[in-house]
């Protein structure tokens, strides 16, 4: 890795590639075009590793393990004969031990390892385009042929009233707080606010969580349903198809105004925790200068080959506004990148996306929902399997959750597979494999699965499309 940084700050510099953004989407298309031969300028603005490493995967991940803990503990009583506890006896203890991962992280995976590519010129600042295309940093310009961005999102933050005048909370400064609030209101019922309002309730914070259309309302109802009955059993209080008011703040809480089915009602907490989705970085980059087009939600628009309105500037990750994983920027960056360097020649294919949300129960999906498959034509039949059906969840005592499979009645093709099950992430690979084989809901069901695993209900769910596996014997399927 050379470093640009120490030049004089009106040089003019060309390199072959310039990425902007030093997270996760960033580094994957500057190494892959520095693997190719490319000088390549990474520019970086603030703390290098980008939202996974420092705010977002990692340390709510982290957390999520911790207070798991606890609700195993209180949840002992399923198994006569044993008694367990657990308690929260040093907060920061924790979140500071959170933080050291982080940072042990971020060192690991993304500042160590530019010294290995001697392509990659590291270069910190905040860069927008000039109307030639070109990038400036201050008084320095930068030329390439091509450029991708990769500058990431933010949180979203909603424009209610009284807003301005409250001391809330987003994902980020939340898993900072040295101390557990007493109460916590979480606005968002989407993956961030799930995950989060989880983890203070588990920790002993008092967690309602207030939403306009409910937990995870792209999920399938029957996945919603189930989540939020999990939430309500573990004390979590869900209000949905709420319409915000205004913010107060008084007395150390912050109070909603709120409609609910026509009566006005208010709700508060000691603190408040914004989880209203994440909105693509785009606002200094002066796109529109360069003729760069993005849609309403400030997303960066994109070609199959991930090439922005704008020949020879590409985008990927959280700045295009869809597909928010990790995976999926590492992913659609390396598109970009290789497509920079050799011609369009790749298209980004996420018809087969797994995603994951770590509450617990987990949630997992891929491919289509039934709503999706009827949409797109096809003559569905779906399978719901209720964990109760599944001997691994008999064993742990714990059958909160489903299985849902989503099929072509015609061809049995499977279309989509919808998972809510305490270990439910570890199993929704198995069912994407499945889908990009094309494979039948009689192929997955005449496989040969472990028994006494969560991925094995994958199989029963199969074949609850014909028969039904509750008169079946254990392993006769």
């Amino acid at each position: 890795m050379s470093d640009c940084c120490s030049k004089n700050s009106s040089d003019v510099v060309t390199f072959d590639l310039a990425v902007i953004g030093a997270g996760s989407a960033g580094f994957s298309a500057a190494i892959t075009a520095a693997e190719a031969g490319a000088r390549v300028a990474l520019i970086g603005h603030g703390t290098i590793g980008g939202t996974c490493v420092n705010v977002g995967c990692v340390p709510s991940k982290a957390m999520i393990r911790a207070v798991e803990t606890l609700h195993v503990a209180k949840s002992s009583a399923r198994f006569d004969g044993i008694v367990a506890s657990a308690e929260v006896n040093d907060w920061a203890a924790l979140v500071a031990q959170k933080q050291a991962l982080v940072n042990d992280l971020r060192a690991a995976k993304y500042v160590d390892v530019l010294p290995n590519y001697e392509g990659i010129t590291y270069i910190e600042g905040q860069a927008k385009f000039t109307q030639d295309g070109a990038l400036q940093l201050k008084d320095r310009i930068i030329h390439a042929p091509k450029i991708i961005i990769a500058t990431g999102s933010s949180p979203h933050v909603p424009d209610i009233q009284g807003l301005d005048s409250v001391d809330w909370l987003d994902s980020t400064s939340a898993l900072e707080l040295a101390t557990l609030p007493r109460s916590l209101l979480v606005m968002g019922g989407g993956y961030i606010g799930v995950e989060i309002a989880q983890i203070f309730a588990r920790a002993g914070s008092d967690v309602t969580i207030v939403t306009r259309r409910g937990l995870l309302p792209d999920a399938e109802p029957e996945v919603s349903e189930a989540l939020t009955k999990a939430f309500a059993d573990e004390g979590i209080q869900v209000l949905s198809e709420l319409r915000y008011d205004r913010f107060e703040s008084m007395d150390s809480a912050v109070t909603l105004y709120a409609e609910s089915e026509g009566q006005s009602i208010s709700v508060s907490a000691e603190k408040l925790l914004l989880a209203t989705g994440r909105m693509p970085n785009t606002g200094s980059l002066s796109l529109a200068s360069a003729e760069i087009d993005t849609n309403a939600q400030g997303g960066i628009i994109v070609d199959g080959q991930m090439q922005t309105t704008r020949k020879g500037v590409y985008a990927a990750g959280d700045v295009t506004g869809t597909d928010q994983f990790v995976y999926m920027a590492a992913y659609g960056a390396k598109i970009a990148a290789k497509n920079a360097m050799n011609g369009n020649a790749l298209r980004y294919d996420n018809s087969i996306l797994p995603t994951v949300v770590f509450s617990d129960p987990q949630v997992a999906s891929v491919g289509m929902t039934e709503t999706q498959a009827r949409s797109a034509g096809h003559d569905v039949m779906t399978s719901v399997l209720g964990l109760e059906n599944v001997p691994r969840a008999l064993a742990a005592r714990d059958t909160r959750g489903l299985i849902k499979l989503i099929a072509n009645r015609q061809t049995k093709r499977l279309l989509g597979a919808h998972i809510i099950a305490p270990e439910g992430a570890d199993s929704i690979q198995t069912a994407a494999m499945a889908l990009k084989m094309g494979m039948t809901y009689e192929d997955l069901g005449a496989m040969i699965f472990p028994y006494l695993t969560t991925v094995e209900g994958l199989k029963l769910a199969a074949q609850t499309f014909e028969m039904d596996v509750a008169k079946l014997s254990c392993c006769a399927g």
